[in-house]
């Protein structure tokens, strides 16, 4: 646009200037000649007026009037030619005359959430020997360095080629002539996982590192050095120069391994390091043995993974394959088939030991081993047969020891309890003797106070007969005594027929009794009538 507005500006003051041709007087030729410079001067005015967007940057490129860049350097940073390291931020702009500087917008580089900016230097300082990346600045550093390519390329020592350090979210200002960004996803560590970071440049590493479980120690790196960084990243995203780290997710969480014949044949025998362990014992026999191992990885044993064998996956679990492998057989050989066995928690707790130890050699905490499945029918099916036939007859004998201390068990307590029932009986026998007695002497009292209360009673009656025999006579006292007894047992004395004689003893129908008994009574009549008015 600039250089268009120059041109018209000649072409027009070029119009201008043939007019001099038609005119002869100096006025008009003065006239003539100030309007085309005038009309010059302003093209060229017009012409180097620049202006920069607000979400744009200027990147200046000298054409002219400088002396040419040397050492293979493309960005001038005092007056030379080239592309300059100053760079038009958004506004008007005056002075770029045109076919002198060329003003190129550009966009503001724009890193969006989630991303990083891979910064390379196509201008700086050579990298030192041996590196592939220039050293890790401060951030605050980094951006001077970014926001003023003239410091950069000066007084920052910046050096030229892939940068280490990287842009985060935001929107940056850069002379991309200089810089060239490239954008990629951050690193995300997930759950139950760390990142280590393996630097690609630096000085050799320093730190000596054993494993938590115990070990020997990994030459590890610090920040700045060359190697597998000691500190690994936990759960979250971080802006990682992935060209200069090499990022090796380590997964943390309880893993578990199985070394058995159904796992082969999930894996549809792709994987043979996932079958059962053959093992052979010391008596000669050979027979698979299902085991499962549970291990995990501590987050600061990640980088001793890293570092010994590269990475938690296949490398790991080939160690762990061999090792367990190893360690079930070498146990296997001391022992017999059937003590094999019969002692699995043994050869578990052997098992888990040994792993252990030679597993936190690489930073791997095994936390238990359990054996499944011991043999099979076709390996140990006659020994475990004879186990069975021994291990019934064992039984069967223990069966009849029990009965037999049933039995006697038994009879012993029909003999508790014959005794006790005897015990029983002789104590009901013993209280019904002290009952016996009880009632005898009961009855002896009894009849005694009968007896005595009769004495009294006797001698009160005869007390009384004697006091009535003294009063009224004896006949008479003799008379109400039957009178009594007559009248408390309701005897009838009174006939119901007239007794009638004939004087030859004869008596008439209905008469009870004999002559001499009805004469008595009637006598007692008698003497009773004529007793009764003297009667006291």
């Amino acid at each position: 646009m600039s250089t268009l507005v120059l041109l018209l500006g000649v072409v027009l003051a070029i119009a201008i200037l043939s007019l001099l041709s038609k005119t002869k007087s100096l006025p008009l030729v003065l006239a003539v000649l100030t309007g085309a410079l005038l009309v010059l001067i302003m093209a060229v005015g017009l012409a180097s007026i620049r202006f920069v967007g607000s979400s744009q940057v200027g990147i200046i490129k000298k054409n002219a009037f400088g002396p040419s860049l040397a050492g293979g350097r493309i960005i001038a940073t005092g007056g030379e030619m080239g592309i300059q390291a100053e760079v038009l931020p958004p506004g008007w702009h005056f002075g770029y005359l045109p076919l002198i500087y060329q003003v190129d917008n550009r966009s503001l580089i724009d890193i969006k959430e989630g991303q990083v900016g891979l910064v390379e230097a196509r201008d700086g300082q050579p990298l030192d020997a041996g590196q592939l990346f220039a050293p890790e600045v401060p951030g605050t550093e980094f951006k001077k360095m970014l926001d003023d390519a003239g410091y950069f390329l000066t007084a920052g020592g910046g050096r030229k080629g892939p940068q280490s350090n990287v842009l985060t979210p935001g929107k940056y200002r850069i002379n991309t002539e200089l810089f060239n960004v490239t954008m990629t996803d951050a690193t995300e560590v997930t759950p139950a996982a760390v990142a280590v970071l393996k630097s690609n440049f630096g000085n050799p590493p320093t730190l000596d590192v054993a494993p938590a479980q115990g070990g020997e120690p990994v030459r590890l790196a610090m920040q700045g050095e060359k190697g597998v960084l000691a500190e690994p990243l936990p759960p979250g995203k971080y802006p990682v120069n992935t060209k200069a780290f090499s990022v090796s997710t380590v997964s943390t969480k309880e893993t578990i391994v199985l070394f058995t014949a159904a796992q082969a044949r999930r894996d549809g025998g792709v994987n043979a390091e996932q079958r059962e362990i053959t093992v052979r014992t010391s008596d000669g026999f050979t027979f698979p043995v299902d085991v499962r191992i549970e291990y995990r990885i501590q987050p600061v044993d990640a980088p001793i993974i890293v570092a010994k064998l590269g990475s938690d996956g296949d490398p790991l679990l080939a160690k762990l394959n061999s090792t367990v492998r190893a360690i079930f057989r070498n146990n296997a050989e001391g022992v017999k088939a059937l003590d094999y066995v019969n002692q699995r928690s043994e050869q578990e707790r052997q098992s888990l030991a040994m792993l252990r130890e030679e597993m936190s050699q690489v930073g791997v905490t095994v936390l238990a081993v359990r054996i499944g499945d011991v043999g099979d029918e076709a390996t140990l099916g006659e020994l475990l047969k004879t186990q069975r036939d021994r291990e019934i007859a064992v039984q069967e004998q223990i069966t009849l020891k029990e009965q037999q201390k049933a039995a006697e068990e038994q009879k012993e307590l029909s003999r508790t309890e014959q005794e006790g029932e005897e015990e029983r009986r002789l104590a009901t026998a013993s209280y019904q003797v002290q009952i016996a007695e009880q009632e005898q002497q009961q009855r002896i009292i009894k009849a005694n106070a009968e007896a005595e209360a009769i004495l009294i009673e006797a001698e009160a009656q005869a007390n009384a007969y004697q006091l009535i025999a003294t009063q009224i006579g004896k006949g008479n006292a003799a008379l109400i005594e039957v009178l009594r007894i007559v009248g408390e047992n309701k005897i009838q004395i009174t006939p119901k027929v007239m007794v009638t004689s004939d004087g030859s003893g004869s008596r008439a129908a209905g008469a009870q009794g004999n002559p001499e008994t009805i004469a008595l009574i009637g006598t007692m009549l008698d003497r009773m009538v004529e007793d009764e008015p003297d009667a006291p």
